[in-house]
């Protein structure tokens, strides 16, 4: 979420940022909410401080009219004004004054109740309003349309030339056996698979070994979360209310199935104060991850590039505001450490502004090189979300002992995702008979160096 703060302050700053997105402006709804809120908020407190002031003036023509008694019976018959005495005529009039006080007091009273209503329903929408925008990207993010403005900003290794034609890995799958797209289909519909031996033995090589060289060499704690999350979990993280269409949602329980284990990791810390000194905390969590993929139908329906369901190490990282940009480059080499290790050919894209994530200030995406299908495959996305989720979530941290809070900056990034690294694994590694080598990093996981044809 945005702060409203900046959007008052300086909205031609936030129009331009959503306008190098592409996005619509929406800020003159919220400049316009914003303001009827605040002067309802200002209503209501002139009209308590006069309250409270005529609370006193009343506190005092009582007390001085109750010194002085006035009698409003004589035998069976009321007293006659004539009959007061001057002391008492004026005690009368002050009581009046404050029986006067009090009615308009009940009317401001109740006028009070109703700008509160009133500035609770603008909240409301207002902040309705705010979680529809986008993160603001940050300086050195370029500014472009779509992909085709994203920057490779550095590659490693070489594809890998072959002797004979690489097959795709669907055509691999015919004499290896690995992935049942037919089950899946019978057990799931369109876009599901089953892994059969050596293919769901390839998986829980991968991400097993992943977690290991995560947690022992790259200072992460291992962290495993529930797959379904309640709604104020999705919206911390910027999936709700912008991709509830892409989402699976069990309406009885209001529980969503997460999309990525960021989803839970950024609801881990959800309303707390983070202790003192315990930034940087990072984080990775292996999880399922299900996406209805509606805005992607028709497209790589071959395979299992664009699936439904899938599995993936995610890293994530809540950090000091002034470290966000450095520890998102280390995030970075983490995830490339995963592929430089498995020996496959990949390039860094930096993001322009118009590709980027929701919640997203700046990121970058590792695509590995796959031979057979002859492209290059998204494995993993790293991004500095900044204080985004943050507000969203209300997660903040002190740097004193006694001194004020501030929200810290949010990252994650793939670490990595399955299973378009098993695309790259089977169509590098494959060979003329048909098999499929093991990476040596891997070997120890899967116990085989060779995955050989059944057919």
């Amino acid at each position: 979420m945005l702060d409203l703060d900046l959007i008052r302050r300086n909205p031609e700053l936030v129009r331009q940022a959503l306008r190098s997105r592409g996005e619509e402006s929406a800020l003159d709804p919220i400049l316009a909410l914003d303001a009827q809120r605040r002067q309802r908020i200002h209503e209501g407190d002139e009209l308590r401080a006069r309250r409270n002031q005529v609370s006193r003036d009343i506190g005092r023509l009582n007390a001085e009219a109750g010194r002085t008694p006035v009698p409003t019976m004589l035998g069976d018959r009321p007293v006659l004004e004539e009959e007061l005495t001057p002391a008492q005529r004026r005690a009368k009039e002050l009581f009046q004054q404050s029986e006067s006080l009090k009615k308009e007091m009940r009317q401001v009273g109740e006028r009070i109740k109703t700008l509160e209503e009133e500035a609770k329903t603008l909240e409301e929408q207002l902040a309705d309003l705010l979680l529809t925008l986008p993160n603001i990207p940050r300086e050195d993010v370029p500014v472009g349309p779509d992909a085709s403005a994203n920057v490779v900003v550095r590659s490693w290794g070489e594809p890998r030339t072959f002797d004979f034609q690489p097959k795709a890995h669907w055509d691999l799958n015919e004499t290896l056996g690995l992935i049942d797209f037919e089950r899946g289909a019978k057990l799931s519909g369109s876009r599901f698979y089953v892994l059969r031996g050596a293919g769901a033995r390839l998986q829980r090589a991968l991400i097993t070994w992943m977690l290991d060289l995560h947690t022992r060499e790259h200072g992460y704690t291992e962290i495993y979360t529930p797959a379904l999350v309640r709604r104020e979990v999705m919206q911390g993280s910027g999936n709700l209310p912008k991709f509830a269409d892409n989402l699976y949602h069990d309406q009885e329980d209001d529980l969503w199935l997460i999309p990525t284990a960021e989803v839970p990791l950024t609801g881990l810390h959800g309303d707390e104060i983070l202790e003192l000194g315990s930034l940087p905390l990072n984080y990775v969590a292996y999880s399922p991850c299900f996406r209805r993929e509606k805005a992607a139908a028709g497209r790589d329906t071959r395979g299992i590039k664009r699936v439904h369901q899938f599995d993936k190490v995610e890293m994530y990282k809540l950090v000091e505001p002034e470290q966000s940009d450095q520890e998102l480059e280390r995030l970075v080499s983490h995830a490339e450490e995963v592929l430089r290790r498995l020996e496959l050919a990949y390039r860094v894209v930096r993001l322009c502004t118009g590709d980027l994530g929701f919640p997203s200030a700046k990121s970058y995406d590792l695509e590995v090189w796959a031979p057979g299908c002859q492209e290059w495959l998204e494995v993993s996305s790293s991004s500095n979300c900044t204080d985004f989720q943050a507000r969203r979530s209300n997660i903040r941290f002190r740097r004193e002992p006694q001194g004020a809070t501030q929200f810290v900056h949010t990252l994650n990034g793939s670490g990595v995702a399955l299973p378009r690294l098993m695309i790259a694994l089977l169509e590098t590694y494959q060979q003329a008979d048909g098999s499929v080598v093991i990476p040596e990093a891997l070997r120890p996981h899967m116990g085989i160096d060779l995955i050989r044809p059944t057919a």
